[in-house]
């Protein structure tokens, strides 16, 4: 006499497994649906006048995602020329630096144009004089050609709910920009030497990228931002257009004849079915939260 699996004096038990196993087999198999509906596979572009395209979205936090995609693009023979899409207010000083040396590194092997939609400024401008030639709109944000270093003086709030904190450091500055006391004045002369030293260091970028003068590009370099207009008048970028001007831009500086090249984007096997519905990448969303959380609670908020 054979036993049966899930008798029959429990058909309620029966009746919730088979509704779970469906309710898995469905959602499985619409998530693969999706998936494979928007990425059908590993797809390699064999086009011999590709155009590569970046993009450099929201606040710069990190340089590797942007950095592996233009290493990939400079490598291809088949990419012949990269636009960098810019739409970011700035961000951290070494991330932007970084991607600023990255595109700097590719325009010397291909034509890079850098594309500006509603922002490109402080370290988003930064990143975009590595490239080739600088593309805005009339009405784009762009310039604030500055440095800052922020931080909160608690100190008042701290007395007030009883809140005294003990510090044990190895050298008079290693609290430096502390929230529980005010700044020093030697304390600030210090980190108004840092700000000045990598407001200097933009500042050369600028006038090595723009062919501009030193003092030029001091008077205004004082944080201002600018229209994509008055940056044209002031030789702070190359022309006015948006992102098919700055396609025929690269496709002449790269030789391609087609009227319309082929634009590549980077691969991105992964799925998110997050990302799909809200059109959130899930960098922006997971590393904001976890993998920058050092970098946002750092004492020292030093933006571009």
């Amino acid at each position: 006499m054979q036993k049966r699996l899930f008798p029959q004096r429990h058909p309620l038990i029966f009746g919730l497994f088979v509704m779970v196993g469906l309710i898995v087999l469905f959602f499985g198999g619409v998530t693969f649906f999706v998936a494979r509906l928007i990425h059908p596979g590993n797809f390699t572009d064999n086009s011999k006048n590709g155009i590569g395209v970046v993009t450099l979205r929201g606040v710069i936090l990190q340089a590797k995602e942007p950095i592996a995609q233009l290493t990939a693009f400079r490598n291809n023979a088949n990419i012949k020329a990269v636009i960098v899409r810019i739409d970011s207010p700035g961000g951290a000083v070494g991330a932007s630096q970084e991607i600023y040396a990255e595109i700097k590194r590719t325009a010397r092997a291909k034509p890079v144009v850098a594309s500006m939609e509603s922002v490109a400024a402080s370290g988003g401008y930064y990143a975009a004089l590595g490239a080739s030639k600088i593309v805005a709109d009339p009405g784009t944000i762009t310039g604030s050609i500055g440095v800052i270093i922020k931080f909160a003086n608690l100190q008042k709030l701290f007395k007030k709910i009883g809140y005294q904190p003990e510090v044990i450091k190895s050298g008079s500055h290693k609290d430096i920009g502390s929230t529980a006391r005010e700044m020093t004045k030697e304390e600030r002369q210090l980190l108004q030497a840092v700000t000045d030293n990598i407001h200097e260091q933009f500042i050369r970028a600028v006038a090595g990228s723009r062919h501009l003068k030193i003092a030029q590009v001091k008077k205004i370099a004082d944080g201002r931002v600018l229209t994509g207009e008055q940056a044209l008048k002031l030789g702070l970028l190359d022309q006015l257009g948006n992102f098919t001007d700055a396609v025929q831009l690269a496709a002449k500086l790269a030789g391609i004849p087609s009227a319309q090249p082929n634009l590549v984007y980077p691969k991105d096997n992964s799925f998110n079915l997050l990302h799909y519905l809200t059109n959130i990448k899930d960098e922006t969303l997971a590393n904001m939260f976890l993998d920058k959380i050092p970098a946002i609670m750092y004492k020292l908020n030093i933006t571009q």
